[in-house]
C-alpha cells in the first residue's frame, strides 16, 4: 500500500483495526503462553535496535517480538530473521513465531493484538512514532533523544500523560547501580552541598564531501528523511547499505544534534538524578562549540556548555572532562561513569581507563543509606523495567517527562552553541528569556505530509 493512500485510510481504518491472530503455539511458551506475553513491534531494525534493544528484550520470557518495521527493506528482513532465528534456538521450533514485516510503521500501530512498540529509529524519527503509538495506546520503549526539538518533546510528554500508556526512555544509565548509588549519596549530603557538576561529553569529528549517489531501491529514502528537508541520497548520510556500523546520519544537524543529544540526554538525565532537578531545568546556558567549516557532516564537535541552576548548582560539560559525571561539593566529590560498558561498539567510552565509582574519599562510597534517608528507583535492567511496568502499570525508572528534562537541557545547550552569551531560560514555561532568536529555535519546519504537526490529536 502506497504511504500517502494509506494515511488517507488510517483514521476510517481504526474503527475496525485490523486483528492479525498469534501463530504461536501456546506449548512453545509454556506459562507465557501468548495470553501472558507482551506483543512487541520492533520500528527501526539498524544497529541499536540489534545490539542493544533487540538483545536485551529476548531474555525475556514474558514478552517477544511478532513484528519489525523498516523503511530499508534489507535491514527488516534481517530484523525479521533475527528474532526468527532467536526463538528458534531458545524454544527449539523453527516455527515458533511468524514475524510480520511492515515498511510503515503506522499499520503496526493498527494491530489490536500488539501491546507495545520498540522504537529504535534515527533521532528524527522518535517523537513522531512515540505520539502516534501513545495515541494507538501502545506502550513504548524510546531510544533517546526523547526528542529533536523543545516543542516535540513537550507535546509527546503531554499526549503519553493524557493517554496514560507506559514509554520508558532509553536512558538505561539509571538502571545502572553505580550511577543510583552516586545519586543517593549526593543527594543525602555524603559531599555536602553540592556547588559544581562537571560532565565529560566528547563531540564528533568532520568529514569530507560526500556525492550524489543513487537511492538503493530497497530504502524508501523519502520516509526516512520523513519531517527533514529533502536532498540528494548519500550513504554516509544515512546508513550503511551492508553491517551495521555507526552510521553517518548521527553526524547531520537534519537528523540529531551531534553528541550533546546522542549521548548528552543519557549524562544530563543522571545528573539530575543527583543534583534533584529531574522535572525542572537551568534558569541560564552559555556555549561555545567549533563546527564544520567543511564537509556533508555538520555537527558540533569540540565543546564547553555552563548551565546555573536555581538551587546554586554549576554545571559544566566538555570533552575535555573525564566521560561521566562528577559531583562536587563542601566536603568532597564523588564521580561516577559506565566504566567498561558499552551499548555498542562505538560508544565513547574509554575501556577500563576510570572506575566506574569513585569519590574524594573511599568512605563516601563506603557509607550506608539509612532507612529514613533519600532511597531512589532501583531497576536491575532497563527494559525489564519496562516489562514489569506494562504488566503493573506503575510508572518506569526513566518516564517520559523527566526524559523530556534532560532532553530539553541537550537542545537548549545545542541552541546556545549558536546563539552567542548568556541565554536565560525558564524551565516552568519552557521559553528563553527576551531572546526571539533563541525561542524561534524550540521548534523546527517540518516537510508536509511527515512531522508531529500534522498529526491528528
Amino acid at each position: 500500500m502506497k504511504r500517502r493512500t494509506f494515511l488517507r485510510n488510517a483514521s476510517a481504518a481504526t474503527a475496525g483495526a485490523i486483528v492479525i491472530p498469534t501463530i504461536v503455539p501456546s506449548s512453545v511458551f509454556g506459562k507465557n503462553a501468548p495470553s501472558n506475553t507482551i506483543q512487541l513491534a520492533q520500528i527501526g531494525c539498524g544497529r541499536i535496535a540489534r545490539v542493544h534493544d533487540m538483545a536485551d528484550l529476548f531474555r525475556y520470557e514474558n514478552a517477544r517480538f511478532v513484528a519489525v518495521c523498516d523503511v530499508d527493506k534489507n535491514r527488516m528482513a534481517d530484523g525479521k530473521k533475527l528474532v526468527e532465528d532467536t526463538y528458534s534456538k531458545k524454544y527449539g521450533s523453527n516455527s515458533a513465531v511468524d514475524v510480520k514485516m511492515y515498511e510503515d510503521y503506522r499499520e503496526i500501530l493498527l494491530r489490536s493484538d500488539i501491546d507495545a512498540v520498540v522504537i529504535s529509529t534515527p533521532d528524527h524519527w522518535h517523537s513522531q512514532p512515540a505520539i502516534e503509538a501513545a495515541l494507538a495506546g501502545k506502550d513504548i520503549y524510546l531510544q533517546k533523544p526523547t526528542s529533536l526539538t523543545v516543542t516535540e518533546g513537550r507535546l509527546l510528554s503531554d499526549i503519553v500523560h493524557r493517554q496514560g500508556v507506559i514509554l520508558q526512555v532509553g536512558t538505561q544509565q539509571r538502571s545502572d547501580a553505580q550511577f543510583r548509588v552516586a545519586a543517593e549519596l549526593v543527594r543525602n549530603g555524603r559531599i555536602g552541598k553540592v556547588h559544581t557538576v562537571k560532565i565529560g561529553l566528547p563531540g564528533d569529528p568532520s568529514g569530507p564531501l560526500f556525492e550524489k549517489m543513487p537511492v538503493p531501491s530497497a530504502l524508501n529514502f523519502d520516509m526516512w528523511l520523513g519531517s527533514t528537508p529533502e536532498i540528494d541520497y548519500t550513504e554516509q548520510l544515512v546508513h550503511p547499505q551492508k553491517g551495521y556500523d555507526r552510521p553517518g546520519w548521527l553526524r547531520h544537524e537534519n537528523y540529531g544534534a551531534g553528541m550533546i543529544t546522542g549521548w548528552g540526554q543519557h549524562h544530563y538525565d543522571s545528573a539530575a538524578w543527583g543534583m534533584d532537578t529531574e522535572f525542572t531545568g537551568p534558569v541560564s546556558v552559555e556555549a561555545v562549540a567549533q563546527f564544520p567549516k567543511f564537509g556533508s557532516w555538520n555537527v558540533h564537535g569540540d565543546f564547553m556548555v555552563k548551565h546555573e541552576y536555581e538551587n546554586g548548582i554549576t554545571v559544566y560539560t566538555s570533552g575535555g572532562f573525564p566521560n561521566g559525571i562528577r559531583y562536587e561539593g563542601t566536603d568532597g566529590w564523588v564521580f561516577v561513569t559506565r566504566g567498561a560498558y558499552r551499548a555498542t561498539a562505538s560508544d565513547p567510552v574509554p575501556a577500563g581507563a576510570t572506575k566506574a565509582l569513585d569519590a574524594s574519599d573511599p568512605k563516601i562510597l563506603e557509607s550506608k543509606i539509612g532507612e529514613n534517608e533519600i532511597h531512589l528507583y532501583q531497576s536491575k535492567e532497563q527494559h525489564l523495567n519496562w516489562l514489569d511496568c506494562i504488566k503493573s502499570r506503575k510508572p518506569p525508572i526513566s518516564p517520559v517527562e523527566i526524559g523530556h528534562r534532560a532532553c530539553t537541557v541537550c537542545l537548549i545547550s545545542h541552541i546556545a552553541m549558536k546563539v552567542p552569551g548568556i541565554l536565560k531560560w525558564n524551565p516552568k514555561t519552557e521559553r528563553f528569556v527576551d531572546n526571539d532568536l533563541a525561542n524561534s529555535m524550540l521548534s523546527r519546519p517540518q516537510r508536509y505530509p511527515y512531522g508531529t504537526d500534522y498529526i491528528k490529536r
